[in-house]
């Protein structure tokens, strides 16, 4: 399923970079090439993240943002 349809992003993309121990959204997108272009989908992008590290998702994607440690 896509996540990100500015950018083609599938729901699998975000999972595979949550498997690698990114837990925001936004850091997602910089790994995966693109920047959220409407931002319709960064709530739904974090929900996948916090849903694979066992997370609530409650306000996620304006509470994470990239820090030192996954940056």
């Amino acid at each position: 399923m896509y996540v990100c349809l500015c950018n083609g992003h599938r729901e699998r993309d975000i999972v595979e970079i949550a498997r690698t121990g990114v837990r925001c959204a936004r850091r997602a997108y910089d790994i995966l090439g693109g920047q959220p272009q409407c931002g319709q989908c960064l709530t739904f992008a974090q929900t996948l993240i916090d849903d694979f590290h066992g997370e609530s998702s409650a306000g996620a994607a304006s509470a994470h943002t990239p820090s030192a440690a996954t940056a």
